[in-house]
């Protein structure tokens, strides 16, 4: 069986769209997904970048967040079964952990993770999908896989954030929008989002953000301290050294600061580290920590009964003959929310 792919073939280039065979058998903990959509995460980008230093498995396919439908399951599997749909995604949840499937290329092994959603037919491991009710979309579907899960994790369980307290949001992108609405599901406030970006702020404004700043227009630092003082968590969705510093200190003496996005390596911070010692946190989010076997059906029950709404997120949508198209959007700050692939 052949499928369609995008391959990272190195650092720092465009991905290529080839068709790639994968492996005639299914092992144990192994499940064959037809892909519906998948979103294109920051984390993806960074991979592209080299943002975490050199790449030891090149070439690789890519892909972590999105939905699709279980054409066969391998053996062992007991959680999906074919038929089911499923979301995809990069954390672990329930059932076996597979060995990596095996891919080729003009008969060249190719690697791929436990996951991989840029490519229309995925071998993923069994506890990287998780079943779905039919009634959700194919699109609200596949942000489940990193977006809604990891924004709501961060605010669950990294800056367990309390009703009342004060949060920043710098980044309000796909993942900080979706921070953003569960801060506002759990009364915070304010919730100040910070973005460079007029059209994300106004978006940010209709997932719950109660100020907005345009960092581009005004220094952002002086107008959170304007606004809030005594600010009790700062989110950073950017990974810049420099912005993680100023969230440090602008956090108040029991502060939280969450470090969402990834630093480029040797992109490192100068901090006076003795409040660490008195109450003030600084916790690196490692997908918001969520469980999707226990998160998914959470947050879709809260999508069903109108709790949370995903109306807008995606903002921009494309096949995977233009996914480079569609990655230089998003490195270039054009994009507003979550862009999808369409199969």
């Amino acid at each position: 069986m052949e499928t369609a792919a995008a391959i990272l073939i190195a650092q720092n280039k465009p991905l290529i769209i080839e068709k790639v065979k994968i492996q005639d058998k299914l092992k144990i903990g192994q499940v064959l997904v037809e892909v519906y959509v998948s979103g294109i995460c920051g984390s993806q980008i960074g991979e592209i970048d080299g943002v975490k230093g050199e790449d030891k498995y090149l070439p690789h396919l890519m892909g972590h967040e999105g939905c699709g439908r279980v054409m066969e399951v391998g053996p062992g599997v007991n959680t999906v079964k074919q038929g089911d749909k499923v979301v995809l995604h990069w954390r672990k949840g329930s059932g076996l952990n597979s060995e990596l499937p095996e891919y080729y290329l003009s008969e060249k092994k190719i690697n791929a993770g436990w996951v991989t959603t840029f490519n229309k037919f995925s071998v993923v491991s069994e506890n990287r999908c998780t079943k779905i009710p039919e009634y959700i979309s194919n699109d609200e579907a596949s942000l489940f896989g990193c977006a809604v899960t990891t924004g709501f994790g961060v605010v669950e369980n990294n800056a367990k954030i309390k009703m009342g307290e004060s949060v920043v949001v710098l980044g309000a992108g796909g993942i900080g929008l979706n921070i953003i609405q569960a801060a506002n599901l759990l009364n915070a406030f304010p919730i100040i989002a910070v973005d460079l970006h007029e059209k994300r702020l106004a978006l940010a404004k209709s997932f719950g953000a109660t100020h907005l700043i345009n960092s581009s227009q005004e220094d952002f630092a002086l107008k959170i301290k304007e606004i809030s003082p005594e600010l009790d968590v700062f989110v950073d969705n950017t990974g810049l050294g420099k912005i993680i510093e100023k969230g440090y200190q602008l956090i108040n003496n029991k502060g939280r600061l969450i470090l969402v996005g990834v630093p480029k390596i040797g992109d490192n911070i100068n901090i006076f580290s003795l409040p660490l010692h008195f109450g003030k946190k600084i916790t690196g989010s490692f997908g918001g920590e969520s469980n999707p076997e226990f998160d998914i059906p959470r947050y879709i029950n809260l999508l069903k009964n109108k709790k949370i709404s995903l109306k807008g997120l995606i903002t921009e949508r494309y096949n995977l003959n233009d996914i480079n198209k569609a990655i230089e959007r998003i490195r270039a700050g054009k994009t507003v929310g979550r862009v999808l692939i369409d199969f």
